[in-house]
């Protein structure tokens, strides 16, 4: 093998991926499981569940689907918990699940705000803390957070979203400065809409996405495979002086 295949390699790694039954976490795995990693695949959907599982097998890997809600307090406890029985530890960490209410301030209810930041930085949070001890006895652990290009810049009818994005990036900055001394690497992933199930609900009428492409330099959206593969690169060892960052995979939308 060459040697620079080997710096990206994640054989004999275990990775978690929440969200991992559709859109970006269905990518994800499969591009972990390809690149050699075992996979701990949660979700709330069983057949989701069943279809990653046998994706991840076909890729020569093993994959323990877990079942779990992370709206709620018990659902990331159980998902850590029955990943760490059936893998031992966890070495890479990737946040993905996540959902939306796409509603003005005014519009938005309270139980609009607590969903989407139960989901999207609770469970986040509640991860890392569970599955970062046994990162850092045995000195190495990459945790990939997935963000939003709304942790970063403003966007109507974005309050709860874009306030759980930019919580989750900080909270992410904070696991760098606390865990980075023991070889852990925190950092986001800031996608530009992405056409996942999520994104065809806020984005797939033409009359909204169409005006929010032309804002992008590139164009166009992005493709999950695309945010899937810096996962990727964040998992490996070829990452591993980058930390703390939050990475805008947004066709230049952020730059200008």
């Amino acid at each position: 093998m060459p040697e620079w295949t080997k710096r990206f390699s994640l054989e004999g790694r275990r990775a978690m991926v929440t969200g991992a039954t559709k859109g970006i976490g269905f990518e994800a795995a499969k591009v972990l499981a390809d690149g050699g990693a075992d996979i701990a695949a949660v979700g709330r959907d069983k057949e989701g569940l069943a279809t990653i599982k046998a994706e991840v097998e076909k890729l020569g890997r093993k994959c323990v689907a877990i079942e779990a809600d992370l709206s709620t307090l018990e659902g990331p406890k159980k998902a850590a918990a029955e990943a760490l029985a059936a893998f031992g530890t966890i070495d890479i960490l990737v946040n993905n699940a996540g959902v939306t209410a796409i509603k003005s301030i005014i519009d938005t209810e309270d139980k609009d705000w607590a969903w989407v930041n139960d989901v999207n930085l609770r469970a986040p949070f509640m991860l890392a803390r569970a599955l970062a001890p046994q990162m850092i006895k045995q000195k190495m652990g990459k945790i990939i957070n997935i963000s939003s290009q709304s942790g970063l810049t403003a966007l109507v009818d974005h309050g709860s979203y874009g306030a759980s994005k930019g919580g989750l990036n900080m909270l992410t900055k904070v696991m760098m400065v606390e865990w980075a001394g023991h070889n852990i690497q925190a950092n986001t992933v800031c996608p530009i809409v992405t056409m996942t199930p999520m994104g065809e609900m806020a984005w797939g009428d033409p009359a909204k996405g169409d005006p929010m492409k032309a804002k992008i330099p590139a164009g166009r959206f992005a493709r999950t495979t695309e945010v899937a593969d810096l996962i990727l690169f964040l998992a490996s060892s070829a990452s591993d002086m980058i930390n703390g960052q939050d990475l805008a995979i947004d066709g230049g939308y952020t730059s200008v």
